[in-house]
């Protein structure tokens, strides 16, 4: 089963923030700045925010935009609509149902928008802004409201779990989850938090990190008398991995929760972040549909997606969807009911959600630069997949298999005893080790392999391909440098 034990998450993070403190306060180090590619954050690493989707989110947030030639035609009118769904069209919810009574009035819950109360205008002025950052430049906005939206922004760093309905706490054995090895630590985490056992199954890094029945069969095998499995959890396209399934091997692992009586939890929240040769996107939803019976009508699937991971990299507005298919009545209305008690996403982060799912079409205003931007990313992720790929080949003691899909490179480190010595007598995983140095004396902020999950005696680092194309150059261009200076060390 995971072991989780040695698991010291912040460390690294802390580290790299006092070196930014340092560098800021003049202490001279081998570079001038930290590269952070240690998250999958595409605004905190450089990339631009989709221009359509801050218009909106912007005049949403201050409905005066709404008449301003600053913004596209389009825009506001989808401003328009979406506001349109919320209460005295200020950003909040409601339905229009027809009633004896033209209003409901509604106080069950203290929310001073919703009842009526107008928003404090320099507030919502400072926001839009700050979703919008060129209305800095506008006459639309007075000068003390878009000087504050400067501090405001030199502050910035950058749907429900389906797991409380799988995992029964009191259950002996207790509920087993097969997870995908390497698998992002938070869902692990998620995981064993709820008193559930993570079952790992390991991805096949000498085939590119491909999904293997057998081994899926070999993990379900290894929880007997420990758990009861439950549910199998996939990434496609795969974190940390960047791995593409095909849909032949999207149609073995639908047979395979079949016949095991397994709930596919599928990760489908870099499905446009495909770039591999001769790869695409698979949905596992259509994939099931298209199947037919037995398979169509009885395999439980929940299937997600997030405004933070797609194109839109909107990190900072946490909003994301959980699709359900072949849940029984009476599990829907339980989920219903308990997802309506906690607290919604924000506002801001639904309305982010709805125009990554209908963007601009052809024909609209913004659709041609909307287009040109979506083109842009990718042509840099494009870009950069291959320069990773060529340089850490290239470089002795590292590997990394072709990346496919997502935001992630997770190259392998051949280390040399020497080095694994140092580690052990540091206290310190071997990974960690190269990680802490690359840190210190390259400037780069990446993250460990054994936090990911790696097989006993390979190690590996994470980092972010998902950065400006120079920045892609200088990262690999320190990396390089390092780790030759690295190797030659502990030869």
């Amino acid at each position: 089963m995971w072991n989780m034990t040695q698991l010291e998450y912040g460390t690294l993070a802390r580290r790299a923030n006092q070196i930014k403190d340092e560098l800021r306060q003049g202490v001279r180090r081998p570079y001038k700045e930290v590269i952070d590619v240690f998250q999958g954050d595409l605004h905190k690493a450089g990339m631009k925010p989709l221009t359509f989707v801050r218009q909106v989110l912007a005049a949403c947030v201050y409905p005066p935009l709404i008449n301003s030639s600053n913004l596209p035609l389009d825009a506001r009118q989808r401003t328009q609509e979406e506001l349109g769904r919320c209460v005295g069209g200020s950003v909040g919810e409601g339905n229009g149902v027809r009633r004896p009574y033209k209003e409901v009035i509604d106080v069950f819950q203290g929310d001073l928008h919703k009842a009526g109360m107008k928003p404090l205008t320099f507030v919502r002025q400072v926001l839009a802004a700050c979703v919008y950052p060129p209305l800095i430049n506008s006459s639309n906005l007075p000068l003390d409201v878009r000087q504050r939206t400067q501090e405001e922004l030199r502050r910035c760093v950058g749907g429900s779990n389906i797991l409380n309905v799988l995992v029964n706490r009191e259950a002996s054995p207790r509920t087993g989850v097969l997870i995908p090895v390497p698998c992002h630590n938070k869902t692990v985490l998620s995981i064993m938090q709820l008193g559930a056992v993570a079952v790992p199954y390991y991805l096949s890094e000498e085939q590119g990190w491909a999904l293997q029945v057998e081994e899926l069969q070999r993990a379900l095998e290894s929880a007997k008398g420990v758990c009861n499995p439950v549910a199998l959890y996939i990434i496609n396209p795969g974190n940390p991995a960047g791995y593409v399934q095909s849909q032949k091997s999207v149609q073995e692992v639908i047979r395979f929760a079949w016949e095991k009586r397994l709930f596919l939890l599928v990760d489908e929240v870099y499905q446009d972040c495909v770039y591999g040769e001769n790869c695409e996107f698979v949905s596992y939803k259509r994939t099931l549909s298209e199947m037919g019976p037995p398979f169509s009508g009885t395999v439980e699937l929940a299937s997600f997606h997030s405004v933070s991971k797609s194109f839109s990299g909107e990190c900072g507005l946490r909003a994301g969807y959980v699709e359900l298919v072949n849940l029984d009545p009476a599990v829907m209305k339980y989920i219903h009911t308990l997802f309506s008690k906690d607290s919604c996403e924000t506002v801001l982060g639904q309305i982010a959600l709805d125009l990554m799912m209908d963007p601009p079409k052809p024909g609209d205003p913004s659709y041609l630069l909307y287009k040109q931007e979506i083109e842009q990313i990718r042509t840099v992720l494009v870009h950069n997949v291959k320069r990773v790929h060529e340089v850490v080949n290239s470089l002795p003691g590292f590997s990394c298999s072709p990346i496919e899909g997502g935001l992630f490179a997770f190259p392998r480190l051949h280390l040399t005893p020497k080095a694994i010595q140092k580690a052990k007598e540091l206290g310190l995983q071997p990974d960690t080790f190269y990680c802490t140095r690359l840190l210190e004396e390259g400037g780069v902020f990446t993250g460990p392999g054994w936090e990911y999950g790696q097989k006993e005696g390979t190690y590996h680092i994470r980092f972010c391909i998902a950065v400006p194309q120079d920045v892609m150059e200088e990262l690999l261009r320190r990396l390089s440098s390092f780790h030759m200076t690295f190797m030659k060390d502990f030869s």
